[in-house]
């Protein structure tokens, strides 16, 4: 790809870092807003960059937040007995779009997967672990993708919390073995949650 001009070249370069963002839709999204007033230009990148340097992890469930508890784990209407464990924000996103859980998340950050080089101290365990034993948790929903890695985190987890008398559930095989729980439709992942099984009819129909 040629180009005229090497500003416009360099922001097509960062744009195309962006996942599922190729060269020709890079330079598309860079003359568009070459169209764009200055001022409508400079507000877009003000608020990349204020998101990128001001935004903040929760401390109790690890999703973003603009404070240091986000505004789910802050909200006393919901039911704190419930914790439903999650692979990434992303995930809490698509729950919460289903209106369906009205409990409490935790973000692992990840899943144990020793081919990508992720074991479990790199992921946000041992404050689940915490919370179960210190904040009256009486259960915890594993809404990981069913995958092999998924399922590898699942029972890492439950033999974590095996000390302790909660409740381990997993979602209902409403999601596909192998598929990733984001791109699950809103009502096949609804329907999961509401339906959700106790971690042994989990391992048993496996």
């Amino acid at each position: 790809m040629v180009f005229s001009s090497a500003l416009i070249e360099n922001a097509v370069n960062e744009f195309a870092k962006l996942p599922g963002i190729g060269k020709k839709t890079a330079l598309r999204l860079i003359l568009h807003l070459l169209k764009q007033d200055t001022a409508q230009v400079q507000q877009f990148s003000d608020a990349i960059a204020r998101m990128r340097q001001q935004i903040k992890f929760c401390k109790v469930c690890h999703n973003v937040s603009d404070a240091d508890t986000c505004g789910i784990c802050s909200n006393h209407s919901r039911q704190r007995q419930v914790v439903c464990v999650v692979e990434s924000i992303r995930d809490v996103m698509a729950i919460e779009n289903t209106q369906q859980f009205n409990g409490l998340y935790h973000v692992l950050g990840g899943i144990i997967s020793p081919v990508d080089g992720i074991g479990p101290d790199q992921l946000n365990i041992h404050s689940l672990v915490e919370r179960v034993q210190h904040q009256g948790v009486e259960e915890v929903i594993m809404a990981v993708s069913p995958t092999i890695e998924g399922d590898t985190t699942i029972y890492y987890l439950s033999k974590k919390l095996k000390d302790w008398p909660v409740k381990i559930t997993t979602i209902a095989r409403g999601i596909a073995f192998g598929g990733e729980l984001e791109y699950a439709d809103e009502m096949t992942l609804a329907r999961s949650i509401s339906n959700r099984l106790p971690l042994e009819s989990y391992v048993q129909n496996k």
